[in-house]
């Protein structure tokens, strides 16, 4: 069966180093850090008191306020993201097939904060049942970021939810290619959101000892293929991507960032939330996902890694991808932009595979920062190009971006220069 081509005509970020995707960008170029102190909740009894919140976000000025009892904020992250990446697609949302137009979007969590608010209002009040909002569980599920996109341009195409923890996006994004291919859809809207920065998701990360606890150097905490990595640093926000038929984005005159050439997903099938010790499911996702792009290794030039910032993470990823590239690992640019917006779970797929369509755009890779040349892991191996600390120009043609989850769940999607 021949596939149809997809390509991406629109953009759309809320991240911790900027609320839009031109600014988003910059900073990433610039090695900006988004790490601070925690202010949406008082984290002093917790071990960690600092995450990569994102800054500047009003959500009065961005909806109404009947709107906002219906959103909870991750909601608010996809539709702000969302509405950006229609806006940069130029698609016209009135003329449009809305059939044709589908939403497959992500999360991890879903409206965890929207649970806790509304539990604790309920356990605190003693009149139980009583106290529930209306809104309460469509403010909690986590289909809900595609439910609102839908209904807020009519777009009445496929339609659901993805989540697979911290791979989420990225499944989306793989989903919402093959709606296309198949003739389901001629545009997909498609990324993922989250909002994780609260008691739940800092206190039950906490217990994991998944986070840093770095809270004297928060500003550099988070610090891929470091040796003195110890956790990731939480981040919330959005990205949102609008995948489209090549022909149907010819025929309405839409600018191309790039073409989605192939996606993969495997599972680990080894523990709950370690990678496997070789990165045995990173190889051979991403060795699927070259396979089905039709994508030798020689024609990789960039890979937006998951580099988390965990002690085992970090180290079964690069293995993986020496076993896989071999001698040409050395000539592959990698690096991690979770150095500089933290890990936002589910959404994290989302914003680095605009990372990585931006790379090819531009000719530039994000660094990974926060990394000391005092600071090396020994089971880490230093002649493969981490683009440490500043942005390296070279012509991107093809561009690879691996998420991995909670569960054992790996996604690797590869974008290519339009041709």
């Amino acid at each position: 069966m021949k596939f149809r081509r997809v390509v991406i005509t629109g953009l759309g970020a809320v991240t911790p180093i900027g609320n839009d995707v031109p600014t988003y960008w910059n900073n990433l170029l610039s090695g900006v850090g988004g790490s601070a102190p925690i202010t949406l909740f008082d984290s002093s009894a917790f071990k960690t008191h600092f995450a990569c919140e994102v800054k500047g976000f009003n959500p009065e000025e961005e909806f109404e306020r009947k709107e906002l009892k219906k959103y909870d904020r991750y909601v608010q992250f996809a539709l702000k993201a969302t509405r950006e990446a229609i806006a940069d697609s130029a698609l016209d949302v009135e003329t449009v097939d809305s059939d044709r137009v589908g939403v497959v979007f992500a999360t991890g969590v879903g409206g965890i904060t929207s649970m806790e608010n509304e539990m604790e209002a309920v356990l605190s009040d003693g009149k139980g049942l009583q106290r529930f909002s209306p809104f309460y569980i469509t403010r909690m599920i986590a289909d809900m970021a595609s439910g609102h996109i839908s209904m807020k341009y009519n777009f009445r195409g496929p339609n659901f939810g993805v989540v697979s923890a911290c791979a989420s996006s990225t499944h989306a994004m793989g989903v919402a290619l093959d709606q296309i291919r198949l003739g389901r859809a001629d545009i997909m809207i498609t990324g993922g959101a989250e909002a994780a920065i609260n008691r739940s998701g800092i206190g039950g990360f906490n217990s994991m000892h998944a986070l840093s606890t770095r809270n004297d150097e928060y500003a550099t905490a988070s610090r891929p293929f470091s040796k003195s990595r110890d956790g990731f640093v939480m981040g919330e926000g959005a990205g949102s991507l609008v995948f489209e038929e090549l022909e149907h984005a010819l025929k309405r005159g839409a600018k191309i960032y790039a073409e989605v050439k192939g996606v993969a997903a495997t599972a680990d099938a080894y523990h709950l939330t370690a990678t496997h010790p070789e990165g045995l499911g990173a190889l051979s996702v991403m060795k699927n996902a070259l396979k089905e792009a039709e994508i030798s290794i020689d024609e990789v030039d960039y890979i937006n890694a998951h580099g988390t910032s965990t002690p085992n993470g970090d180290v079964s990823e690069l293995k993986a991808i020496q076993t896989l590239f071999g001698d040409r690992a050395k000539d592959i640019n990698i690096s991690s932009t979770k150095s500089m917006t933290g890990h936002l779970l589910g959404a994290t797929g989302a914003i680095e595979a605009i990372a990585a369509i931006l790379a090819i755009r531009d000719g530039v890779v994000p660094p990974t920062i926060n990394h000391g040349e005092d600071d090396c892991d020994p089971e880490i191996d230093y002649s493969l190009n981490l683009t440490f600390n500043k942005c390296q120009k070279r012509s991107v043609r093809v561009a690879i971006s691996n998420t991995f989850g909670f569960g054992g769940h790996n996604a690797t999607i590869i974008f290519k220069r339009y041709e």
